[in-house]
């Protein structure tokens, strides 16, 4: 082969490396713009399916203002609010996306601040009736000592059954009790014994609300209507549910008058100030759960969203 040939040849294995290079550059830098498109659309849609969210407050809160005005003297399972909100179509950038959800009346449930007595001092009945609900969902009755003592304000651990500070620091990772009222159930996932089992259990019948509250009996459930006297049996609980279905209770206060203790009655109700939306609104391929804690004003029109969380409750 001649060196002009030798020459040539070289030439064309060294156009076809610069190609070759030049493809490969063309196609990562492509790449890497289709990956920015998508983020960035991702992001655009999530802010958008927020706002969406967001906006539905406005819906729940008349529909809670139009329960108060038409002068109904309860809540109960069977009023507009307790239905489930339908799947409705929304548009966003040309793509289809949609929202739905429900609202739940968070006095059903036993709120875990109730623990605490105006004093902040452990209050006697309600840590009865804490321990009766873990009995009735087949739960350790260690776990009321030991939220009791999350709770309080001391550092004395509660006998038999409690933890405070030197437990929790003693762990990895470190951590302390919130030695005050929580703002958000999720903490009980941090208690001495709460493994994710028990929380699961536990969770769709308690609530962490900024005041003592009563329980609506109107939407309790079935272990929270047990957990309201020593001697009401799931038997009981069932025939209470069934007696409340057409509308709620005639007359709560004669039902639960030979269940309860005298003390308990003025923690039972038939109405209820704090609801809980949750939205679920999905936009393309992005999906986002947001939780909104309303509170409605037994002496006013307003309806007030007082925290909002997304992804957990």
């Amino acid at each position: 082969m001649t060196f002009a040939a030798q020459r040539r040849g070289v030439a064309l294995i060294t156009a076809l490396l610069i190609t070759a290079l030049a493809g490969s550059v063309a196609a990562g830098l492509s790449w890497n713009n289709a990956l920015d498109v998508r983020r960035t659309m991702v992001m655009l849609y999530r802010d958008q399916a927020i706002q969406v969210a967001v906006g539905s407050e406005g819906w729940v809160r008349a529909i809670l203002r139009d329960d108060t005005a038409s002068g109904s003297t309860s809540d109960h399972l069977g009023e507009i609010w307790a239905t489930e909100i339908p799947a409705l179509p929304i548009e966003a950038e040309a793509v289809q996306g949609e929202i739905y959800g429900k609202i739940e009346d968070l006095q059903g449930r036993f709120n875990i601040n109730n623990l605490l007595d105006g004093n902040g001092e452990i209050d006697e009945p309600s840590f009865e009736q804490f321990e009766r609900l873990l009995a009735a969902l087949g739960l350790d009755p260690r776990l009321a000592g030991i939220t009791a003592d999350w709770l309080d304000a001391d550092q004395t651990e509660g006998i038999p059954d409690g933890a405070e500070d030197p437990f929790y620091t003693a762990l990895t990772p470190a951590y302390r009790t919130a030695n005050q009222r929580i703002a958000n159930v999720t903490e009980l996932a941090a208690l001495d014994g709460m493994d994710r089992e028990s929380f699961e259990i536990l969770l769709p019948h308690v609530t962490a609300l900024p005041e003592r509250t009563s329980i609506n009996v109107n939407t309790a459930s079935l272990a929270v209507l047990q957990s309201l006297g020593p001697n009401i049996r799931e038997t009981d609980a069932e025939g209470l549910i069934s007696l409340r279905e057409d509308g709620g209770f005639v007359d709560y206060a004669g039902v639960f008058a030979p269940l309860i203790a005298e003390g308990m009655q003025q923690w039972i109700s038939e109405t209820t100030s704090y609801f809980q939306l949750k939205a679920v609104v999905q936009i393309d391929t992005v999906r986002i759960t947001m939780f909104t804690v309303l509170h409605r004003d037994p002496n006013s029109p307003d309806v007030i969203p007082i925290s909002r969380s997304l992804g957990t409750i």
